[in-house]
C-alpha cells in the first residue's frame, strides 16, 4: 500500500471518489483518502464523469463550508471535463474551500497550490472564449455562404457563455439564471447543449 504523506489543512478534509463502471472498484481511492484523515468521503460508483449531476459530488458540494478541503486521489477524479474541472476549482476558491489532489501533489493551502486556482480560472475563461468565437464565426461563415438560419436565437454566444459560467462556478441555478435572461429554464439548457457545454 502507498504511503501518502500528511496534508496539512486548516479545516475538515472532505473526501471524494468516483469510478465510471460498476466493474472498477473505489478500494484505492477510499483507501488513499483515508489514509489522509478525511472527515467524510463522498461516492460515485459506476457513474460516468459526464453525468451532468452525481449524487456523490452534489452531495459534497452541499455539505462544504468556507475553510474546508476537498481532497481527491486523482484531478479526473473529481470533474468530467477540463471546463468542468476549471469551473468546480473556480467555486471552491469563490467560497474559501481548498482543494487537494494527492497523485498530482496540489494542495491550494500552499503558496504553490494556490496559483492552481489562478490557471484553472484562466482555462475556464480561455475555453469559454473559444466557444464564443467559434460559434460567432461560424454563423456569419453561414450568412456569407446564404445560408438561412432560421429564427434568431434568443441568447447570444456571450449569454450563453455567462450563463455556464455562472451555473458551473455555484453563483446561479439555471433557474435563476434564466430568470435574468428572461427566457425558459429549457432555453439555457437547449443553449448549453448546442454549443456542447455541460451543465
Amino acid at each position: 500500500m502507498r504511503f501518502w504523506p500528511q496534508i496539512e489543512c486548516p479545516g475538515r478534509k472532505l473526501g471524494y471518489a468516483r469510478v465510471s463502471t460498476k466493474d472498477q472498484k473505489l478500494r484505492m481511492q477510499i483507501d488513499a483518502l483515508k489514509a489522509v484523515a478525511c472527515a467524510s468521503i463522498f461516492r460515485d460508483h459506476g457513474v460516468s464523469g459526464a453525468k451532468g449531476s452525481r449524487p456523490g459530488l452534489d452531495g459534497l458540494l452541499r455539505e462544504l463550508r468556507p475553510g474546508d478541503s476537498v481532497v481527491v486521489l486523482k484531478l479526473d477524479r473529481l470533474g468530467r471535463s477540463v471546463q468542468h474541472l476549471a469551473d468546480l476549482l473556480v467555486r471552491f476558491q469563490a467560497e474559501g474551500v481548498h482543494f487537494v489532489s494527492l497523485s498530482e501533489g496540489i494542495n491550494t493551502t500552499t503558496p504553490g497550490g494556490k496559483m492552481v486556482f489562478h490557471i484553472f480560472s484562466a482555462m475556464a475563461e480561455f475555453q469559454r472564449d473559444i466557444i464564443v468565437e467559434n460559434t460567432s464565426a461560424g454563423l456569419e461563415a453561414a450568412r456569407r455562404r446564404g445560408k438561412r438560419l432560421g429564427r434568431r436565437p434568443k441568447l447570444t454566444p456571450d449569454d450563453v457563455a455567462e450563463a455556464h459560467r455562472q451555473v458551473m462556478q455555484g453563483t446561479a441555478s439555471i433557474k435563476e439564471t434564466a430568470a435574468l435572461l428572461r427566457v425558459h429554464p429549457r432555453t439555457i439548457e437547449r443553449a448549453f447543449d448546442r454549443h456542447d457545454l455541460a451543465a
